[in-house]
């Protein structure tokens, strides 16, 4: 009996080992804005992510530290945000050591904190004094994280697009002059070196146009081909990442990583927004999951699995701007979905979803903070919650009406099943070590 114990036993240890290789785990992230005086407790938002979703990690835009505590012990990584006007201060190393010392010491690692994101869209909206710390400030916390002991945190910056001077063709991808050598490169050098990665907020919805609506969407149509690389392309996502690794790789660094930031689509505007509605959002936001889960990359990175914080958990409903901008969220504050896009994981049965605004349409005249960023959990910060969302125009269009999408429910189904494996996966390995 024992010699079969330890024949199975050694086996099933075997099949396991391979079955971990070969069951991949996929990054899905969002970014958890909390402009808003509806939204749930942190500790519920935590809980209900760690037991009711697929999502693996969410991005803050401040050092909110209920938040953080909030996540502790959950498995969830968690990338915070040093807010923008703090920038200048802590290009001093004793001032450095002090921020990780009050700000990340006490929290880290019960909180899983993956990226330190040095303010937000900083070359698009920074002061000039912010601009020029921006660099010296990525690598003072990072001198300040390995005294502190802590080399599994990276430090980063996202950016919007406005850094880019060309990206159609993706080819033709370039960075602002004045930005590329004295900025971007230095940044590229300094992320290479630290093993991070570049930061980007591409939104292919600040890009559409009528008659482009299937490309922004990732819907079939017929695409382009760059002539000069002769790659096809056939959605505006891989276009604007082939852009920014054209850019990095003019540069030298082709090398460096690319994290999407920030990317969505918001379910509801104002009724001249006919391209915004939730059929777009999920469309588009589908595509996002699949871009994560299924190891494609884009035509001039194929087989990259891109980390993507998909915009946004939550409608806010004191988002300042347009309707629209109160309305990216996956749920609502009551955390139903407003679309379904497979991450729910299926421990426990879905409320019925319905599409809807986190604000009336009476909110049109006058709604929101006249504050950006995230605040506490209904509060203003100078960080800024991706700023370029309110303030970029968004030409004209049309929208597709409501279709069925079969894929999502087989999407579902396919997570469902591997999130159930995992489940046996865990029962039979403890098993096995208890039999060996």
């Amino acid at each position: 009996m024992k010699m079969w114990s330890h024949f199975f036993t050694s086996r099933l240890l075997i099949f396991l080992t391979f079955f971990q290789i070969f069951v991949p785990v996929y990054p899905i992230g969002v970014n958890y804005g909390t402009t808003a005086d509806n939204l749930p407790p942190p500790k519920e938002v935590a809980q209900f992510l760690r037991e009711n979703t697929i999502i693996d990690r969410i991005k803050i835009f401040d050092m909110n530290t209920e938040i953080i505590k909030a996540f502790a012990n959950t498995g969830i990584y968690v990338t915070v945000t040093v807010p923008n006007g703090d920038i200048p201060s802590l290009k001093d190393n004793a001032k450095a050591e002090q921020w990780v010392k009050e700000k990340i010491k006490p929290y880290y690692p019960d909180t899983k904190i993956r990226y330190i994101a040095v303010g937000n869209e900083i070359l698009h909206w920074g002061t000039p004094d912010v601009i020029d710390s921006l660099v010296p400030v990525m690598v003072t916390i990072h001198k300040a994280l390995l005294k502190a002991g802590i080399s599994d945190i990276k430090v980063t910056t996202p950016h919007s697009l406005g850094i880019m001077v060309s990206s159609d063709p993706p080819s033709s991808g370039a960075f602002r002059s004045g930005w590329d050598i004295g900025i971007i490169k230095p940044m590229l050098q300094f992320l290479q070196e630290s093993n991070s990665a570049f930061m980007v907020n591409p939104y292919p919805y600040f890009g559409y146009s009528p008659g482009n609506d299937s490309y922004c969407l990732f819907r079939p149509n017929p695409g382009f081909v760059d002539k000069v690389t002769g790659k096809k392309y056939d959605n505006m996502f891989d276009s604007l990442m082939d852009a920014i690794y054209s850019a990095m790789k003019k540069l030298g660094f082709a090398d460096v990583p690319i994290v999407v930031g920030e990317t969505g689509w918001p379910s509801l505007g104002e009724p001249w927004l006919t391209w915004v509605n939730a059929d777009n959002a999920k469309s588009y936001n589908d595509g996002m999951i699949k871009k994560s889960t299924s190891k494609v990359g884009t035509p001039l990175m194929p087989g990259k699995n891109f980390e993507i914080y998909i915009f946004a958990l939550f409608n806010e409903n004191q988002k300042p701007g347009s309707l629209a901008e109160r309305n990216f969220g996956l749920f609502r504050p009551d955390l139903t979905e407003v679309y379904d896009i497979g991450v729910l994981n299926g421990t426990t049965p879905k409320r019925r979803s319905h599409d809807g605004p986190a604000a009336s349409p009476s909110e049109l005249v006058g709604g929101g903070s006249p504050s950006g960023g995230s605040g506490g959990v209904s509060g203003g910060s100078d960080s800024g919650e991706s700023q370029s969302k309110a303030d970029d125009k968004t030409p004209y269009g049309s929208s597709s009406g409501h279709t069925y999408d079969p894929p999502a429910l087989i999407t579902t189904v396919v997570i469902c099943g591997v999130v159930a494996l995992y489940g046996l996966h865990a029962i039979f390995f403890n098993i096995a070590v208890y039999l060996y």
